[in-house]
């Protein structure tokens, strides 16, 4: 990576992290919703593997070399 978008990324890593957090937590809801009895640690792995996976497919679609 770059150097300015290295520092870049750094600056607005907590931010990024705090996004992926609600977005775990919204559908940890919906999940609530729909499951009553839900266990929530079970549920909030699916979510992140989901997340996961959507980030790989996405990835995917981007031009240019990969980030190991």
């Amino acid at each position: 990576m770059a150097k300015m978008e290295k520092i870049e990324m750094d600056a607005q890593r907590r931010q990024l992290q705090s996004d992926v957090r609600q977005l775990v937590e919204k559908y940890r809801s919906i999940f609530e919703w729909d499951i009553p009895d839900i266990d929530q640690a079970l549920s909030d792995r699916m979510i992140i593997a989901a997340i996961r996976q959507a980030l790989d497919e996405i990835e995917k679609t981007l031009p240019g070399p990969t980030f190991a």
